[in-house]
Formats: structure tokens, sequence, C-alpha cells
């Protein structure tokens, strides 16, 4: 039935697209079903490689503006992407329209902080090893005199104290230290 149907549509970046079947002899007789590599498919489908093909409805507009609309396009993409996967944005069980817009102006201003944060580091790690990086750096309050960082020092955070201007890696931060290093962090020094 309709499974059947399903599966005689082919993907277009399906490689049963390249088999070819014959049912006949020569002679035009039917003979037994044979499959083959169709290297004709392949070749002439080979002149697109390295090729990214754009539809559009911009007839008037500069090939270079109608690219840029589509360069922009996968980065919206990206953006939902991370929101949904990295930032966790989604599902949300909240009624209340106000509560509904804090809770997506937190994931856009949380997006808004990665992506500048991204740019300071040169694009040099994945979202997800940001989020993880900065998940880990955590510390131990020490008897009332100061914190202990609990997290390993790498790159990363190596990197991440460089943008930043203010480091959280030494054995040992008093409290005067991380208030400090808290005003720091929020531009006020």
């Amino acid at each position: 039935g309709s499974g059947k149907a399903k599966k005689n549509r082919k993907n277009p970046n399906d490689p049963a697209r390249f088999i070819g079947t014959l049912a006949a002899t020569k002679e035009g007789e039917a003979a037994d079903i044979h499959s083959y590599l169709d290297t004709e498919k392949i070749d002439a489908e080979a002149q697109y490689d390295g090729l990214y093909a754009v539809c559009t409805d911009l007839l008037d507009d500069a090939v270079s503006d109608i690219l840029k609309v589509s360069e922009g396009r996968w980065q919206i993409e990206e953006c939902f992407r991370i929101m949904k996967t990295d930032f966790s944005a989604r599902p949300i069980y909240l009624q209340d329209e106000n509560r509904i817009k804090a809770h997506f102006l937190i994931c856009f201003l949380a997006l808004l902080s990665y992506r500048i944060l991204e740019k300071k580091l040169d694009y040099k790690y994945t979202c997800e090893t940001l989020l993880g990086t900065l998940k880990s750096i955590n510390f131990a309050e020490i008897q009332e005199q100061g914190f202990m960082p609990l997290y390993k020092r790498e790159t990363i955070t190596d990197d991440l104290h460089a943008v930043s201007g203010f480091r959280t890696d030494y054995q040992f931060i008093t409290k005067s230290q991380m208030k400090t290093i808290q005003k720091r962090s929020k531009g006020r020094e």
C-alpha cells in the first residue's frame, strides 16, 4: 500500500537514485531484474559538485544581496538550534503571556551574550564546549574566608579569563578579591 509508494519516492540525497534496473534482454524479452550502477547519472550530477542552488523570487535583486539573505537564513536557523538544544528553551510549560515573553527574552539575551562571547573568542569554541566549561567553573567556600576554584585550568578557561578581564583560577580567592571580580564582571570597577 502506502509503504511501497513512499519507497518509490527518491530523496534528492538518497544514493539509491544512482541504481538503475534492467528487466529485459537486448532482444526485448522479459528477464530477471538486474540492478546496475548508473554512471551516466553520477556523471550528470557531478557537474554540480561544490555548488549550492538557491531558489528565489527576488528577480530584480543583485546576486550578492540574494546570497546575503541566504547566508543570514542559516545563521538564524543555527540560533534557533542553539536555543532549542544548548539553551533548552523548549519545551516550556508556561501559560501566562508575560511569563512566556520573559522566558523567551531571557533565552534571546543568553543567545546574544553567547554570540558576543563567541566573537570575542574568535569563534574558536563551539557553543556546547563554551557552555560546558562555563557550567564547570565552580568554587568551594572555605570557612567564611574565601573561595577555592574547583575547576581544571585549561586553554579555554585562560581564553575566557583573557576576554572577561578578570581571573578566577588562583589557588585561593579572598572574599574581598571575589567582590572585586564580581564588580568587574558587571562592568563596575
